[in-house]
């Protein structure tokens, strides 16, 4: 119940008096308690039953807590070792006052025992959480974190700069929006940061922050900088980038972080906090305008319900929409569209839904259903871009399970197309791939799965490949093309003409068709092709009859006669393979294949 507030200001307040014995404690407590306060705690435990009511004017602080964020970004800080990626993002939480008192408490201690800052808290704790990443001060998995300010809440996703642990950062890639990408400011850009400049690049995010760290350390020159903007601006075109922002800055000394740093008076722009918070990240569009959804399970609890569950992939569905499953194209229409709360009139992409369906069709999982006229369909053959991610080299011909959208479908790489160069992002022809190297492929799968190109479908147009023996993943890639697939499927090639059996009309034809049989005379090259051969065999009867003494005379006789009766002697001794009429593909007869 709620408390009615009558202040008393005809004596002073005594608290070891008021607060404890007097039944009007309460009250009192409330009257000089703080007005946000008192809202705030109102607004989480709902309305008191005699439905008391707060003045607007007492709660603006109370409001603000509970008012939702203007947006939410999805962000991954990567680069090559050591470039202070961890050290960031433990600083950036740091500053923001996203540090809880215990995390704040175990990073004193845990800095001690293993920072490699000295006497300085090593920020880089407060996201390697792992024992190996705080022995050895590098990330191994991608740690996820999460904060907010006034502005906008942040998913930050740090991912290691180890090239052993390239397929990590690629996972972390895979879901952000934009991606801040390290570089030491002593060191300038490495290998490892092409790598992931162009793994960033190939996932499709399209605006990044370049934060040249490590300022401090070269004495916050702006020659420095300068040059390492230079040469990144060099490889801008080569990867697609349509915006990027550059930012000195130290992540250990918080420099240029959260508030413009004295140091760099040289540099004019924002902070990477105000640049994060204003940005509009361009990415590749999550999903298509047409609607999408792969089919993840069936939900048959009862024999009246049967319902198709997964996430949309794209666009917007509701009730009576005409829709197909792929690959079979059944068609029906839907009989109602069920969220997490229950039924609604409709879902658009990003929603986990389950539909049912006027018409019992067959649909499982891996199978897509889009609505009547979508163009996508399943394909065989795809071109593709991959990252090999396991030590032994993948080789054309190499058997995998490949896993696209909510399907699994064994296949094989048909053709490595080409390599990337990760120095110079050129093209360069390769026989094989290994550990972390970028390759265009082209990928047969046994079973056709839908999808489409990654341009146009981040979920229908990513894949993995995995072993089939060890069930590791051995690679990740997206489909740069599909075939183009034809209107109208093409006509069945005209057979040709059956050569003429027709029965020979004079007894030259007719002797020539008992020696030769039926379709080796309808066919006069075969026919000079037998007759060479016969007459050589003859040849080679009479010169053996010569070597064994034969005289002169009957050894030619021999041959003569070996020539003239040996098809006679071949149907005797080898009546199944005497001449017959050959087959009319068109005609069949009962129990014939078709």
């Amino acid at each position: 119940m709620s408390a009615t507030i009558r202040p008393d200001t005809s004596r002073d307040l005594d608290p070891a008096r008021d607060f404890d014995a007097s039944p009007e404690g309460d009250a009192v407590l409330d009257t000089v308690a703080r007005p946000a306060a008192i809202a705030e705690a109102e607004i989480f435990a709902g309305p008191a039953p005699d439905e008391a009511v707060i003045s607007a004017a007492l709660i603006p602080d109370a409001l603000a807590i509970t008012a939702p964020k203007a947006s939410l970004l999805r962000f991954i800080t990567c680069g090559s070792v050591d470039d202070g990626k961890s050290t960031l993002i433990g600083r950036l939480l740091f500053d923001t006052n996203s540090v809880f008192d215990d995390q704040m408490d175990a990073l004193k201690r845990d800095s001690k025992k293993f920072g490699t800052t000295g006497e300085d808290l090593d920020f880089a704790l407060l996201v390697d959480g792992l024992t190996a990443e705080r022995e050895q001060g590098i990330t191994i998995d991608v740690a996820y974190r999460y904060f907010s300010t006034a502005h906008r809440a942040f998913i930050i996703a740090d991912t290691p700069g180890h090239e052993q642990y390239t397929r990590n950062m690629a996972t972390g890639a895979s879901q952000a929006e934009l991606a801040v990408i390290l570089v030491d400011a002593r060191k300038g850009i490495l290998p490892q940061t092409r790598r992931h400049s162009f793994i960033t690049s190939m996932v499709g995010i399209k605006s990044v922050v370049v934060a040249i760290n490590k300022m401090d350390l070269v004495d916050f020159d702006q020659a420095t900088f300068d040059a390492i903007v230079a040469g990144y601006e060099a490889l801008r075109p080569l990867l697609g980038f349509t915006e990027v922002t550059y930012i000195p800055l130290s992540a250990k000394n918080g420099d240029n972080l959260i508030s413009r740093s004295v140091n760099t008076p040289w540099y004019r722009g924002a902070t990477l906090l105000e640049t994060l918070e204003s940005v509009q990240p361009k990415t590749l569009v999550s999903g298509s305008d047409r609607f999408r959804l792969p089919v993840q399970w069936v939900n048959r609890p009862n024999l009246d319900f049967r319902g198709f569950c997964g996430t949309i992939a794209g666009g917007r569905i509701a009730k009576g929409d005409t829709v197909l499953s792929l690959p079979s194209r059944a068609r029906s229409t839907v009989r109602a569209v069920y969220g997490p709360n229950g039924e609604v009139n409709s879902a658009a992409d990003g929603e986990a839904v389950t539909l049912t369906l006027n018409d019992e069709i067959d649909a499982s999982r891996g199978d897509v259903i889009v609505r009547a006229d979508d163009p996508i369909a399943a394909h065989k053959v795809v071109e593709a871009e991959i990252l090999w991610m396991v030590e032994r080299p993948l080789i054309p011909g190499g058997r995998f399970v490949a896993r696209i959208g909510s399907a699994q479908t064994p296949a094989n790489v048909r053709s490595l197309n080409e390599a990337v160069d990760i120095h110079s992002y050129e093209p360069r022809p390769a026989n094989a791939l290994l550990m972390n190297e970028i390759g265009r492929i082209t990928l047969a799968f046994d079973r056709p799965p839908v999808s489409t190109t990654y341009a146009e479908s981040r979920e229908l147009g990513a894949f993995i490949l995995v072993d089939q023996l060890t069930n590791e993943t051995v690679a990740l890639g997206i489909v740069t093309s599909v075939p183009r697939e034809p209107d109208v499927a093409p006509a069945a090639p005209v057979p040709p003409p059956l050569a003429s059996t027709a029965p020979p009309r004079t007894a030259g034809e007719r002797l020539k068709a008992e020696w030769l049989g039926p379709s080796l005379a309808a066919d006069a090259a075969r026919a000079r092709g037998v007759t060479a051969f016969r007459a050589a065999a003859a040849i080679g009867v009479a010169i053996i009859a010569l070597i064994l003494g034969l005289a002169l005379w009957k050894a030619v006789l021999l041959g003569a006669l070996d020539f003239a009766l040996r098809p006679l002697l071949r149907r005797i001794m080898v009546p199944a393979e005497t001449e017959t009429r050959p087959l009319d593909p068109t005609d069949v007869g009962d129990g014939a294949g078709i």
